[in-house]
């Protein structure tokens, strides 16, 4: 049996599944350090605060103790927020010394990280204040500095990225909405018989879930929160299949709230918060 997705006993045949995470970082410095920027070399890129990171560890054990898969690759927005954020959940999902042992734990060395930029933050005023924003345009995010925040026995330097450079400044809404929907499919159906976690920013999440649910209304994303979705890859009959994703995830479960329409509110178990 093929232990690299997660599989389901049917008929006594094998339903292989993909299951893909996608994740917002955790809280950023500026946000609790309003004078942050104006000393940074770059105020547009903050770091996480210290709540941020413990945050994003506190999320990444919660998601080896519950999800029941191993993830198999990670990739994340090349925003330092974003890497921090994917670095301490790498620590967490590798971790077996909490006492309890529950769930499924990643060797560092079996789980492979790649920068994205796919994955980044919305490229216009709306994401990025103006008054912090480049000047000459120069965002300066520069690959190599970008990994040197991952572990590095984590990397994957041979992965061809899905974007090969940051969208263009002045990015409209819609834009962007289009690009995560684009990367989230373009990267499943890139590496189909591994699980995913992607790790980017509030709107990509929210992207996420009405992506394969376009009758939910996002409410709120908050730090680290998180969706799941989850299609199956190979059928019984062991024939590739180009099923739809699910959305597993309940409003209010993982750091993510969002609304459905009331006449099917008693027909789903993904209910309003």
């Amino acid at each position: 049996m093929d232990s690299r997705a997660n599989q389901t006993m049917e008929n006594q045949s094998t339903v292989l599944y993909q299951n893909v995470v996608v994740m917002r970082h955790g809280e950023r410095l500026d946000n609790f350090e309003p004078t942050w920027a104006s000393t940074a070399a770059r105020p547009w890129d903050p770091p996480l605060a210290q709540e941020g990171r413990v945050r994003a560890f506190e999320t990444g054990t919660r998601l080896r103790q519950s999800l029941g898969f191993p993830i198999h690759r990670i990739f994340v927005s090349p925003f330092l927020r974003c890497l921090q954020t994917a670095a301490e959940v790498i620590a967490a999902l590798s971790s077996v010394d909490d006492g309890s042992r529950d769930g499924v734990s990643n060797e560092p060395s079996k789980v492979k990280v790649s920068v994205e930029y796919g994955l980044c933050e919305m490229m216009n005023g709306v994401a990025i204040r103006l008054n912090v924003a480049p000047k000459d345009g120069n965002w300066g995010f520069d690959i190599a500095e970008c990994e040197a925040m991952l572990p590095p026995e984590t990397l994957d330097k041979n992965v061809e990225r899905v974007y090969k450079e940051l969208p263009k400044w002045e990015e409209l809404l819609l834009q962007t909405r289009a690009r995560f929907q684009q990367v989230i499919k373009d990267l499943a159906d890139k590496y189909p018989t591994e699980n995913l976690l992607l790790v980017t920013h509030g709107e990509g999440v929210g992207v996420a879930l009405t992506s394969f649910r376009n009758d939910a209304a996002v409410n709120e994303v908050h730090y680290c929160g998180y969706v799941q979705l989850k299609r199956p890859i190979f059928d019984k009959n062991h024939s590739f299949s180009d099923a739809e994703f699910q959305l597993l995830t309940r409003s209010g479960e993982t750091g993510v709230t969002y609304f459905l329409p009331s006449h099917l509110k008693n027909h789903t178990d993904q209910t309003s918060p």
